[in-house]
């Protein structure tokens, strides 16, 4: 609850706040319907779904109940609703967001979107039955800024797995259970140079890096001891409470045509590279069912944007991971996310990101927003065709990529500031 209520020294201050603000959402006007007020929260880029706005939405829906007819929104009935979130509506209404002109800023996407969903070529993955289920036409981009903003454009509600997704975010939750330096005893930091499934160790004899098959496995069995449910619960709470699931047809899938993954689960065995008294085929169980777990575009841009807010979920505000787990995580994700063409990535989208053979890209970028795109159809490295060309066009628009400069940029948008009209006009 807001810090207004907490001293009556203060309820003063806060009445003339909540009602400076009812005026500058309705313009003046003494009272406006109900579905105005909502329409204007989602110009913010909040959702009335928001677990921070639970609150106002239930006295709304009261007062909804309550009487017959168009409900108009008084200061009276502000004040009731709004009390509580006080703060947040305040930062949203004076557009003080990381992306202060959202409705603009959205409509971006949505070209971007559009112009991306011409792409056509590449294959849907057929070496597991269920990932070849997919239609190569479903296209989906949801966003979620560190604020908490949120825009999904095409199929974002409809489930698909991880996969090598599910890789950043298993690395994430043991640097933060274990620490980083009991993690790399057991895995590298460099990119491999090689296809992600390769028999494959560094000079130490340990696996590169977390994103590669052979790291996730060891990082796999690592977090065993938490088991599946524990990792579940991080997840969760990554995306704030939003659909994550799990698809039983693909962890059994996995398993039978898992060969590849044996072959590097007994070489890691013959190495030495699992913790003392690991169960290598345990470990491989538990990373063949972390890959099938689920989630929408909406649900993971959720967690990209935990990521990006430094392990905060915005919608939530609570603590996930540790600083140190998020910052290790982007790096090599910057380095090593995007299989074998991820020098390529890094050079021109300059973004973290992790992709997967179900045609999920996890982008973050960082202190901004998480993106989520799925498109099933993917590129001869296992990325996803329509994926891979909206992270360029979307760096290529805003000043997105880590090298772009802030202050002198001629060609390209950043959404970060408030247009020069908004700020004259607030003095």
């Amino acid at each position: 609850h807001s810090p207004c209520w907490g001293e009556n020294k203060n309820i003063e201050h806060c009445s003339y706040t909540l009602d400076l603000l009812f005026y500058t959402i309705t313009e003046g006007k003494e009272m406006i319907p109900v579905s105005q007020f909502i329409s204007a929260l989602r110009s913010t880029g909040l959702l009335t779904s928001d677990p921070r706005l639970s609150d106002c939405m239930r006295q709304l829906r009261q007062s909804m109940q309550d009487s017959a007819g168009t409900v108009m929104m008084d200061p009276k009935l502000f004040r009731k609703c709004v009390g509580a979130n006080i703060l947040l509506l305040t930062q949203a209404f004076r557009r003080k967001f990381i992306i202060p002109d959202f409705e603009a800023f959205a409509s971006n996407i949505n070209q971007l979107y559009y112009s991306t969903q011409r792409q056509v070529g590449g294959h849907v993955a057929d070496y597991i039955p269920q990932l070849a289920k997919f239609s190569p036409d479903l296209w989906g981009v949801s966003l979620c800024t560190v604020d908490g903003q949120r825009h999904s454009a095409g199929d974002t509600k409809v489930p698909f797995c991880l996969q090598s997704c599910v890789k950043p975010l298993e690395y994430a939750i043991a640097v933060h259970e274990i620490g980083t330096e009991h993690v790399h005893r057991y895995v590298g930091k460099e990119p491999s140079g090689l296809k992600f499934n390769q028999l494959s160790l560094d000079e130490e004899d340990k696996p590169h890096n977390p994103m590669v098959n052979a790291g996730a496995i060891v990082i796999s069995s690592l977090l065993k001891v938490r088991g599946f449910l524990g990792v579940m619960e991080y997840l969760k709470k990554m995306s704030g409470t939003e659909y994550v699931g799990f698809s039983n047809a693909t962890f059994q899938s996995e398993k039978e045509t898992g060969d590849r993954n044996f072959a590097i689960g007994y070489y890691l065995k013959e190495k030495k590279c699992f913790p003392k008294n690991a169960d290598m085929i345990a470990a491989l169980d538990f990373y063949f069912q972390l890959c099938s777990i689920e989630v929408t575009c909406e649900s993971g841009s959720v967690m990209a944007a935990t990521l990006a807010n430094g392990g905060i979920c915005p919608i939530t505000g609570e603590q996930v991971l540790s600083a140190e787990a998020v910052r290790n995580t982007l790096s090599l994700m910057h380095s090593c996310g995007m299989y074998d063409f991820s020098g390529q990535f890094a050079f021109h989208v300059g973004l973290p990101a992790k992709s997967g053979v179900s045609g999920a890209v996890l982008l973050v970028v960082p202190n901004v927003m998480g993106i989520m795109c799925w498109s099933p159809p993917l590129d001869r490295v296992g990325n996803s065709v329509r994926g891979i060309h909206f992270c360029q066009e979307l760096v290529s628009l805003f000043n997105f990529h880590n090298y772009d400069n802030l202050r002198h940029f001629a060609r390209k948008l950043d959404p970060r500031r408030q247009s020069l009209d908004d700020r004259v006009s607030k003095g």
